[in-house]
This record gives C-alpha cells, structure tokens and sequence, in this order.
C-alpha cells in the first residue's frame, strides 16, 4: 500500500463526498427542467461498442461491461441509485450474473453502487491502493458499514480470459488519485479508463489521495502509444455527455494537462504564486475544455500541479 499518513490525515472534504459516502453526485449535473432536489429518475442509458461490450451511463462515472455467452463482467458502479438501474438491466441481458466487478478507483461515483452489485456479481477486483483509499476515507467518514469492498486486489497487472474475450488491469502509478487501474477488453479492443479519462472537461486531480499530474501525462502516453487508431476508449467523464473517444482524445487529454504543467512552471519561474497561477482563465488550445461540476475547475488542476512541481 502506497498510502502515507501526510495523505491519509489531509484527506479533504470533497474527497470525502467523492467516496461516495453521501449520495451527492460529484459529477452529476441536474436534468433540464427538474428542480434540484426534485426525484425525478435519472437519465439513464445502455449503449454497445462491440463484441458483447459496452457502456452504462447514469449519475457518476461510466459503467463499462462486457457479456457473452458465459455471464457477464462489469467496470466500475456509480452511486447506488444508478447502480441499482444498471444492475436491473444486466439482469435481463445476463440471466448468469457478473463473474465479476472492477472498480478502476476508489471515488464514490465509481464504487458507490457496489453494494448493488453484491451476489450479482461472484467477485469484485482492483488495484490494492484503490481497496485501501475506500477503507481509509469510510473510516474517517463513519461509514465504512455501508461500503463493499473488492475481495480480491492486485499490484502491477490483472489478467482474466472469460468467453474468449481477454481482460487486462494495469497500475501505471500515480494520475488521478494512487490507486487508478486501466481495464483492456483486448478482442473488442476497447480500454474502460476510469478517471485517468476526461473528455473535454477538467479533471479532479485528488492530491490528497496522492494523485500525480506529472505521472497522469506519463500514464496517458503509454495509454495511447500502446493502443491502436481504431481502439475505442472509455472516458470517465465527458463534454455534453459523450464518454467514447479514440486515441486522438487520450492524446488531447495528455496534452491539456502538459499544458497545464506548463503553465505553473512558467508562472513559478515568473514569481507568480499558487493563488495568482489558478486565476488563468483558460490554456491555450484548449479552450473548449469546460466545466461540468463547480468544484471541479482548472483551478484546481494548476493548484495541484503547483503543489507537486513545489515539492520537487
């Protein structure tokens, strides 16, 4: 476990919520024409990429999933009022249940509906910082009752063959948080990123939890070197709702946060502080990039680049 006391104690508010120990959507936005509060039932919607797999998205980070005809295999949850949706459609599409669940990363919005999927799915599998940032943020919330946890964790790589589709996890370090897994459905050719994908918008970056912009861009390198044209990627998040992309997206991405990057070196250098770098409006090149959550900005990407490169 990689996981530092520094890390664990300044653990903040947000990353709290993000964990999904409230049921407040990090990135849930509110549907046109409802009152927020109001309980009108999220919009919700199944969507195939090819052979046998596909994505779920609702309220949270997307939900990739794969069936044939031995059972099923789903990434990642959302929140349970969602989880509970998908679960209820994968039951009509999968009579045999889930072999199992991987969660890419600890937030809330992506394992918050585990306990939905529980006996649906036979097992449930992550990185092992991933298994230990949701244990450590429930302790401090309380609410570790209310959380499953995967039962089965992983250091480098995980590898399943199931139905004559091959499934890979990888852990390339630090990016979005410590605990970030890359799942590869490599016959569809299809990789689930989880957090360490936004398209179009601005990212969390959860320094707390020991996240790492210099080693996201490494990471989103080797995502996309390693990948073909026509390998299709899921996105955590994305612009106007379209969470498919291909490597020109990861490659936009990895550039933004080098820009990023970017930005607070030349700052740094021109004496500017933290406070007067995260008041850049926008990077050049990438103005189109927007903001879906207001506590999640640009902002908050150069104060976390700032704190890191400060370190060094």
């Amino acid at each position: 476990m990689n996981i530092t006391r520094r890390q664990f104690v300044s653990t903040s508010s947000l990353s709290l919520a993000a964990v999904g120990l409230t049921r407040m959507p990090l990135f849930g936005q509110t549907p046109a024409g409802q009152t927020p509060g109001a309980q009108a039932p999220p919009a919700t919607k199944f969507e195939e990429i090819r052979r046998g797999v596909g994505v779920f998205t609702g309220m949270g980070g997307t939900i990739g999933y794969l069936i044939n005809a031995d059972g099923g295999i789903a990434v990642d949850s959302q929140y349970m009022q969602t989880a509970e949706i998908c679960v209820a459609g994968l039951k009509q599409k999968v009579p045999k249940g889930l072999e199992l669940l991987i969660n890419t990363h600890h937030h809330g919005d992506h394992t918050g509906g585990n306990p939905a999927f529980k006996g649906f799915a036979k097992k449930i599998v992550a990185h092992e910082n991933c298994v230990a940032w949701q244990r450590k943020v429930a302790e401090q919330a309380n609410n570790a009752s209310q959380q499953v946890y995967a039962d089965a964790t992983f250091t480098d790589t995980w590898q399943v063959d199931f139905g004559g589709e091959s499934i890979l996890a990888r852990y390339h370090g630090p990016g979005h948080t410590s605990g970030d897994a890359i799942v590869f459905f490599s016959k569809a050719n299809v990789v689930h990123g989880g957090d360490l994908l936004f398209r179009r918008v601005h990212p969390r970056v959860d320094g707390p939890a020991g996240a790492s912009v210099v080693n996201w861009v490494s990471t989103l390198d080797k995502m996309a070197s390693g990948h073909e044209n026509d390998t299709v990627f899921i996105f955590g998040h994305g612009k106007d709702g379209v969470v498919l992309g291909k490597k020109a997206d990861v490659t936009y991405f990895r550039d933004y946060l080098t820009a990023a990057l970017d930005q607070v070196r030349s700052g740094m250098k021109a004496g500017q502080t933290k406070e007067e770098i995260a008041k850049t409006p926008s990077l050049k090149g990438f103005e189109d990039v927007v903001q879906i959550n207001p506590r999640i900005a640009l902002a908050g990407v150069l104060e976390a680049a700032y704190d890191e490169l400060s370190k060094k």
